[in-house]
C-alpha cells in the first residue's frame, strides 16, 4: 500500500503551528507523514517529532519515510485517544505543537482490500486498525433498522438512511451482506432514481457513516482535543484539519467553549463556574485550499484547518 500522499493545507499548517527551532510536535495522525516530514525539515537538527497512528501499514510506511530524520522521530501505535497515555509512558511534554489531521487517507481509500472505498468491490471492512473488533459487515448484518438509520442519518447526513437501513435488513434476512459491491446495490435500489440522478455517489454518505461508526471517529475527538491542549506548552499550538461537517462542527464548539472565560448563564449576576480560558482560537474562520491547492489535490476540496494557541499563565 502506498502512503506517501500529498498533505492538504501543508504551508496553511506549518504557519498555524507556529513552528520554532528545536521545539517538540506530535503528529495523532501520522499516515503519509508528509506534514511530519516538513515539520522536521523546518525546526532544525534539534525539532523532534512524536508521530501516532493506529493503522500498522500507515506506521511502517511513516517510518521509512522519515529514516533520514533518525533520533529526532518517534513513532507509537496508537489511536490519538491515548495521546496523554503516550506521552506519559514516553516522558515528553509539555510540547510545542499538535496536529490532528482527521479522517480516512488517501491511500486507505485506494486499497481495495480495506473496504472503506464503494468504488472497489471487496470485504466489508472498513477498520483503521486491526485491532478493532468489529467490521463494517457486523454492522450491516447485525445492528437494528432503527440503529443503522440513526448512524447513517447522523454521521452520513444522508435523508434517505431510514429507507436505506430497512432495504439493508430485508436483503440480510435472504442473504449476509459480506462486500462493498453488494451493499452498494442495496443503497442503490433504496434511494430512489430521481435522488440518484444529481449529487455525489449514492453510496457516499452511507459509507461515511459506516466507517465513522465502526472506528468511533467521532466520540473520541473531544477525549482527544482536550488531552491535546493540556499536553501544550502555554503558547503552544493546536491545528485540526476536518474533512466533513461533523468533525468540523465538534472542533469549532469544543474551541469555543475552551476560549470562554465563563460559562454562566447571563442571568446570574455573578459569575460562580470557576471556568477560565484555556486557549486563543487563531482561526475565526476555517482556513481552506488555495485555487492552485484544488487544482494539484482535489481531494482538498473538503479540508478545513482550525488553529488554537494555549493562553500564557501569568
Amino acid at each position: 500500500m502506498n502512503f506517501y500522499h500529498v498533505p492538504v493545507l501543508l504551508e496553511e499548517v506549518m504557519a498555524g503551528l507556529n513552528l520554532k527551532p528545536g521545539g517538540i510536535y506530535v503528529d495523532c495522525t501520522l499516515g503519509g507523514a508528509g506534514h511530519s516530514a516538513e515539520i522536521l525539515r523546518r525546526t532544525g537538527p534539534n525539532g523532534k517529532l512524536i508521530g501516532l497512528d493506529q493503522d500498522p501499514h500507515a506506521l511502517k510506511a511513516a517510518e521509512q519515510r522519515l529514516k533520514e530524520f533518525g533520533s529526532r522521530v518517534i513513532t507509537v501505535r496508537s489511536n490519538f485517544s491515548r495521546l496523554s497515555a503516550v506521552l506519559k509512558e514516553l516522558a515528553v511534554g509539555p510540547v510545542d505543537g499538535i496536529l490532528f489531521d482527521l479522517g480516512v487517507s488517501s491511500a486507505q481509500l485506494d486499497n481495495p482490500e480495506r473496504g472503506f472505498s464503494y468504488m472497489h468491490d471487496a470485504p466489508l471492512d472498513m477498520r483503521m486498525s486491526p485491532d478493532n473488533p468489529y467490521t463494517a459487515k457486523e454492522l450491516v448484518n447485525e445492528l437494528s433498522a432503527e440503529e443503522l438509520t440513526r448512524i447513517i442519518s447522523e454521521y452520513g447526513e444522508e435523508k434517505w438512511a431510514k429507507r436505506i437501513a430497512r432495504f439493508i435488513v430485508e436483503e440480510r434476512n435472504r442473504n449476509p451482506i459480506s462486500t462493498t459491491f453488494e451493499l452498494v446495490e442495496i443503497i442503490k435500489r433504496a434511494i430512489p432514481a430521481g435522488a440518484r440522478r444529481s449529487g455525489p455517489h449514492p453510496a457516499k454518505r452511507t459509507f461515511q457513516a459506516l466507517r465513522i461508526a465502526v472506528n468511533d471517529e467521532l466520540n473520541i475527538l473531544e477525549s482527544a482535543f482536550i488531552q491535546a491542549v493540556n499536553a501544550l506548552k502555554p503558547g503552544g499550538r493546536l491545528c485540526v484539519i476536518t474533512f466533513h461537517s461533523l468533525e468540523d462542527r465538534i472542533t469549532k464548539d469544543l474551541f469555543k467553549y475552551l476560549a470562554k472565560d465563563c460559562v454562566c448563564p447571563p442571568e446570574l449576576p455573578v459569575c460562580s463556574c470557576d471556568k477560565e480560558r484555556e486557549i486563543k482560537i487563531i482561526t475565526r474562520k476555517p482556513v481552506t485550499a488555495s485555487k492552485q491547492e484544488l487544482e494539484q489535490n482535489p481531494r482538498s476540496r473538503s479540508a478545513k484547518l482550525r488553529v488554537a494557541e494555549k493562553t500564557v499563565e501569568f
